[in-house]
């Protein structure tokens, strides 16, 4: 009798592999020269926070109002719980719109969100940075003199206040990955919208 041989068993596909042909999908039909003038402007504003995290962007004060918030909403949460939830705030807004955008799905927001994600980590770098030296203005609703710089307040009440720049090193350095990521990530998508129009238009 001859040898039968069993049909190969294909792999089944990775969450990777589902999502990049989500998106595929979703890239169909879709114009990308609003979308690439969109993108040529954020990478404009992570090049301005690579070179410079202090400096504003129009996410600044958005950013800002929700670092403001996370102190508003823990406000009668210990002192360090308070401190710190301004700047947990000001990273997880971003990052709970990038879920919420996957949920829809629209993927070219969701690098949009991971830009502003890599600009508030920058911006955040900048605060934490600045934790020994205090020369940012600080922002609040207490008045000026009252005011505390968070990060000098929690890195030592950790007596960890050497380590800012260190600290600061590392979500610059998050920021970069996130913003890098996003652009990218942004690019296929336009490459693949404007290949499935062609195709579209050929047909």
């Amino acid at each position: 009798m001859g040898h039968i041989e069993a049909a190969p068993k294909h792999a089944d596909p990775t969450v990777l592999d589902l999502f990049i042909e989500d998106a595929r999908d979703w890239c169909r039909g879709r114009m990308w020269i609003p979308r690439a003038i969109l993108l040529v402007y954020l990478v404009y504003l992570l090049i301005i926070k690579f070179r410079d995290p202090t400096r504003w962007t129009i996410f600044y004060g958005i950013t800002l109002g929700f670092h403001e918030m996370g102190h508003l909403v823990t406000a009668w949460a210990p002192h360090f719980v308070t401190a710190i939830m301004g700047s947990v705030f000001q990273i997880a807004v971003p990052i709970v719109c990038i879920i919420y955008l996957a949920r829809q799905p629209d993927y070219f927001g969701i690098s949009v969100g991971g830009c502003w994600l890599s600009y508030s980590l920058y911006e955040l770098s900048a605060y934490v940075g600045d934790a020994r030296s205090k020369d940012l203005p600080l922002v609040g609703f207490a008045a000026s003199e009252d005011l505390e710089h968070d990060w000098g307040y929690i890195l030592g009440a950790l007596h960890m206040l050497p380590a800012d720049h260190f600290f600061a090193f590392l979500l610059r350095a998050a920021g970069l990955i996130a913003g890098v990521g996003s652009c990218a990530f942004a690019v296929w998508l336009l490459v693949t919208m404007a290949q499935s129009r062609s195709v579209r238009g050929s047909v």
